[in-house]
């Protein structure tokens, strides 16, 4: 099986896309200073005590006010095999500056949901240096490696503080766990001299950004190729793949194809299916996934399909098909929080208890953990899937201007990720002058962004690209064409970029 990464740069916004033999399992977007506050510390102020709810309000310089629990202690680290000492209710008053740590960022109308149990993650451990706790992750089953790395991180532990010793930890050698060790404990240290001479809301610790997280969380198991198309992120991520020792720098390739590589490799059509919430199956069914505020909801339907003679075995097969597609879906779009699935009608016990453990076993894989509840007779089935930042389709879609913002329109990161598509393929056919006509909008935010400066100062060097507004199109509507006449009729308006 080929299991290929792709990264790429463009307009402010870094994407790394996971596919295997082609098909994208993966996706990942971040924005330039967007990047996700999961992780990050804050200094901040407790603005209110709530005893009822065993809870604090904390000012960290966010839009909204954050939410701290104060008697989660360490189980917070319950997904882990481990044990610690049982953490007491965090005492605390209006006015005191406390550090906090963001583990589930602001969504809605909620603020960030924050921790004083502060945590460093790395490739084999997570270092919680005011938590005392020793962890293991529960995916290293063999007993004798489990005892090793508890003993070793055991040893790396000072007082009060403690370890989580990661899956990619085993086989890991002493050596490199206490190189890793010692690192984030110098990280620790100079979060305290930052949070010395900080104000309230200032981030005295941030988070890694999309390429670090991916190489360090992600790559491995077999990855046969990474490909890169810009540049300084191929530098950056050849030297993050020098660091493992089960990848290696041979691993990285530049992409300097003249086409869009997305384009290249067929994954932009598969990336714009992240749009609709529509998904076609391969056995003719289709899924329909919608978003609410507490959940999602995906209902499988068998479209074309007829299967055979017999309708009990007809929807068992579509079921079978949808559940694999499902498990899919959520870890490509990154769906987190509870997915309620409305499988079709199935009155045999033993064919619910199938596809409810197909669901499962598809699910296993998925890095996030997910929790899947037994199915009714109604034939719906519910599962958790931990959130892990942003859903994927958050980076395409922006509030629709139009419809008091209830609705979703394209984002401008996406349509400008369309366009760059779009105006390769035209430089790779030869034209050496790009025409873009879209709205009016979309013009201002990509003067106004600087979109595509990159491109014309390397890879579109010694080309033209020409912006064409108009008032009556909406955000989505388009149109690209090349042209090499040495003299161009254009609008009055029409704009060339930079």
């Amino acid at each position: 099986m080929r299991k290929e990464w792709f990264f790429d740069r463009f307009c402010g916004a870094q994407i790394a896309v996971y596919a295997e033999d082609g098909k994208i399992v993966e996706a990942a977007f971040e924005e330039q200073g967007a990047h996700d506050l999961t992780g990050n510390i804050y200094k901040g102020r407790v603005c209110n005590v709530v005893p009822g709810m065993q809870a604090a309000f904390i000012s960290c310089g966010l839009e909204r006010n954050c939410y701290l629990p104060l008697a989660e202690g360490a189980s917070r680290f319950s997904t882990y095999d481990g044990e610690g000492n049982a953490a007491e209710a965090i005492s605390l008053k209006e006015g005191d500056e406390i550090l906090v740590q963001i583990v589930k960022p602001p969504r809605g109308s909620k603020g960030a949901k924050v921790t004083c149990d502060l945590s460093f993650v790395g490739k084999n451990l997570i270092y919680l240096p005011q938590t005392d706790f020793l962890g293991i992750s529960r995916k290293i089953v063999a007993e004798d490696a489990r005892a090793a790395l508890l003993k070793e991180a055991e040893k790396l532990r000072g007082g009060g503080d403690g370890f989580i010793i990661r899956t990619a930890a085993e086989g890991a050698g002493k050596r490199h766990l206490k190189i890793e060790s010692e690192y984030l404990k110098r990280v620790w240290r100079s979060v305290q001299a930052a949070a010395a001479s900080a104000a309230v809301g200032d981030v005295v610790y941030r988070e890694c950004d999309l390429p670090f997280k991916v190489m360090r969380d992600s790559l491995g198991g077999g990855v046969t190729r990474i490909y890169v198309n810009d540049r300084a992120l191929y530098e950056k991520v050849l030297s993050l793949a020098r660091l493992r020792s089960d990848l290696g720098e041979r691993k990285v390739e530049l992409y300097e194809g003249k086409a869009d590589m997305f384009r290249a490799f067929s994954l932009s059509e598969q990336l714009r299916t992240l749009l609709s919430r529509t998904v076609p199956l391969e056995n003719g069914g289709y899924l329909v996934i919608d978003k609410a505020e507490a959940m999602t909801v995906i209902d499988v339907n068998t479209g074309k399909f007829v299967g055979g003679n017999d309708l009990e075995s007809t929807v068992l097969e579509a079921n079978l098909v949808a559940a694999r597609e499902i498990a899919r879906q959520v870890r490509l779009r990154n769906v987190g929080g509870i997915v309620a699935v409305d499988f079709i009608d199935m009155t045999d016990e033993a064919h619910r208890l199938a596809v409810n453990e197909a669901l499962a076993e598809a699910l296993s894989s998925d890095r996030a953990k997910c929790r899947v509840l037994p199915m009714g007779d109604v034939c719906v089935t519910l599962f958790t899937r931990k959130r892990t930042g942003a859903e994927t389709t958050e980076f395409f879609f922006k509030p629709c201007p139009h419809c008091t913002r209830q609705g979703y329109v394209l984002s401008d990161m996406y349509m400008a990720l369309r366009l760059r598509g779009d105006i390769s393929a035209l430089f790779a056919d030869g034209y050496h002058a790009a025409i873009v006509d879209c709205a009016r909008d979309l013009v201002k935010s990509i003067l106004s962004a600087r979109m595509f400066s990159e491109e014309l100062s390397s890879v579109w060097k010694g080309k033209r690209v020409y912006l064409v507004p108009h008032a009556d199109w909406n955000e989505e509507k388009y149109a690209v064409r090349g042209d090499n006449a040495p003299v161009l009729t254009l609008p009055d308006d029409a704009q060339i970029l930079y």
